[in-house]
Parts: C-alpha cells; structure tokens; sequence
C-alpha cells in the first residue's frame, strides 16, 4: 500500500509540474499571438493612448494590452488551476468587472468616480463573497486576530488601495510588467514551497508570468508598430491578482491545522507579503506626501513618481525600470533573510528601505545640481 501510495503522489507530482509547463507556455503564446491583432484593431480604430503633458512618451500607442492578458490569464487559470475559481467563486467575476472597466476607461476615459466604484464592487465581491482577507496583523502594533467586521472594512480598503496603487506604477515601458512578474515569482515559489495544496495558486502565479513575459516582448519593443501599453485594464487586472495572491499568502500562515495537513507558521507573514509589494506601497505614499506637502489635491496627477525621477536624471524606461526592480529585489531579499525577525521590526525596516529607494534619485539630483553650482 505504501509503494502504491508513493506511486500515485509521484504520478500527481509529475502531472502537477506537466500543467505547470504548459500553463506558463500557453499563456504566453496567446499573448503573443494576441497582441499583434489588437495593435492593428487599435490603429485603424483610433485606439490609442494619446501623449499628454505628463506622458513619458511622445507619439501615439495602442493601449489594450491589458486585453490580451485578460485573455491569458481567463483561459489558462480556467483549465490548468480550475479549482481556484470553485474555492473563489467570485474570482472570475471580479477580473471580467475589472476588463469591462478597464477597456472603457483607456478608450473614453472614465470619471474617476465610476472607477472607484467598479474597484469598491470588485473589492466587495473577493472579500465578502470569497472569504479573501486579513484575519490577523500577526502582531503587527500587537495586534492579533480581528474582529470579522473590522477585517471586511481593512481588507476591502487594502484591495483598493494596491489595485490603484498598482495602476500608478505604470508610468514608463517595462516597470509594470517586469514587476509584476518578479512578484509572480517570489508568490509562485512560496507557495511551491509550502505544499501541494497550495499548487493552483503556483500556476496562476505561472500564467500571469507566462502572460506578462509576451506583453513585454512588445511593450519594450524598439521598432514603433510592435508597442502597445497595457493600459488601466492590464494594471487594474494584474494589481487585482497580485493583491490576491498577497492576501491569500498570507492567510497560508494563519496557525491552524487540518485532519491531514499542519500548516507552517510564519509570524512575519505580512512583513514578507508588504515586502514583494513594496513599490506600489511606496511610490503612492510617497507621491501623497509630496501633493499634500504642496497643498495640492491627493488625487491629482503629477511628475513626482520614483520613474519620473529616475527618467530625470537622464535614465531611459529600459534602464529606469530595471534599475528599480534590482532594488526591491534587494528588499525582498532582506525580508527573507530576516523573516524570523520580530514582524514589528521587520515591517519597520522594510519600510525604511522602501523610502529610501524612493528619496535616493532626489539625494542624486541635489547632489548634481550642487556640483555644477
């Protein structure tokens, strides 16, 4: 029985990494494929984001991307990890609110109202509907266990707040989509790491890798008619599933135990989940400090992001991007290393990093400037 039993756990394994393979390689070939039908639609339509007074670009791009990765990621999570949509069930609705959103805004451009309020149904739906939430701080400002109303109203907020602050990272060629496959990454191999019952969430963290890494292909394309931006519908969309994926990693932590499964405890769960998430955590603290420092409105739109900094001190999108996400790549490898840490400690150095990565081009620019004074 034993033998039997070892045979069939290596049948499993075997299928597990079979869906794995094909799950990242089929996402990635709709994508590909994809994109180019969409950049000939947007052009002869008129589809295009058209460059503004604080547009990193200068000409006029296809900007429905996001589509495509819609399209990946809809089929290929749907086959290869299926059960996520009955454990979610409100997971597949929420992504075809966010595409329905997304696509009008970056054809018409929504109020920002209208927005906000598809976010808040999206938002209510995963977290009420779906269960998807923070249960505990795990001690954070020593706070344990929450209260099932206050953890509805946190949650909800949470998820708002990383889908918008997502959608801001998306200024310059390359940065959303590089990041958003690096946190892919990282959740996709925490979640390897912590059993097999965590396997549909390894491949949904494949496919959005799968999907992402094509949209780059064009999205840092040098030659004109290959580029295409994801636009609101893919940031919304990926901010959306990497929030998710953040939410329900660190739920994995939670100390419980099953019939036949003892989960792993890790007290600074939510400093490790805030650490992949840094940058857009970041970036929109950051640029709400410095409009309400100017007394200007929080929500209006300006050059004071970490890319625009970076493309300040004369960077290109290439080098912007990549440079940022060594960087926070360097955070998220702090916050393994010292993932035993007290998490009031951690979050607090994590933090602290974050800013400063954010401050470090202002330091650089000052520096500069007093040099050729």
């Amino acid at each position: 029985m034993l033998a039997i039993s070892n045979f069939l756990d290596e049948v499993g394994l075997s299928f597990f990494y079979i869906k794995l393979f094909f799950s990242f390689i089929l996402s990635f070939a709709i994508v590909y494929w994809s994109i180019p039908t969409i950049i000939k639609i947007s052009r002869r339509k008129n589809l295009m984001d058209e460059p503004v007074g604080r547009s990193s670009h200068m000409r006029k791009i296809p900007n429905l991307g996001g589509v495509a990765i819609f399209y990946a990621i809809g089929i290929c999570a749907s086959i290869f990890a299926f059960e996520l949509f009955e454990i979610y069930k409100f997971l597949f609705a929420s992504l075809v609110i966010l595409l329905f959103i997304g696509v009008m805004d970056d054809i018409v451009v929504m109020r920002a109202y209208k927005k906000l309020l598809a976010q808040v149904i999206v938002s209510i739906l995963i977290v009420i509907g779906s269960d998807v939430r923070i249960r505990s701080l795990f001690g954070v400002f020593g706070v344990y266990e929450i209260n099932y109303y206050v953890s509805v109203l946190v949650s909800i907020f949470i998820f708002i707040i990383l889908i918008n602050a997502f959608n801001l990272i998306d200024g310059i060629d390359g940065l959303a989509g590089i990041y958003s496959f690096i946190c892919s990454a990282f959740f996709g191999i925490s979640y390897f790491r912590l059993g097999e019952y965590n396997y549909p969430l390894v491949i949904l963290s494949a496919v959005i890798m799968g999907s992402v890494l094509a949209f780059l292909y064009y999205n840092l394309s040098n030659y004109r008619h290959n580029k295409i931006f994801m636009g609101d519908t893919g940031s919304m969309i990926l901010g959306f599933l990497l929030a998710f994926t953040a939410f329900c990693f660190i739920d994995l932590f939670i100390s419980k135990q099953t019939a036949d499964y003892t989960y792993y405890h890790l007290q600074s769960a939510p400093a490790v989940a805030v650490a992949i998430l840094i940058l857009p955590i970041v970036d929109t603290l950051n640029v709400i400090i410095i409009r309400l420092k100017n007394k200007k409105s929080p929500f209006e739109a300006d050059k004071n992001h970490i890319h625009h900094k970076l493309l300040n001190l004369g960077l290109t999108h290439r080098r912007s991007s990549v440079y940022i996400v060594l960087y926070y790549i360097m955070i998220v490898s702090v916050a393994y290393s010292l993932r035993h840490w007290n998490v009031n400690l951690l979050l607090l150095i994590i933090v602290i990093l974050g800013f400063m990565g954010a401050y470090l081009p202002d330091f650089i620019i000052k520096l500069k400037k007093n040099r050729i004074k």
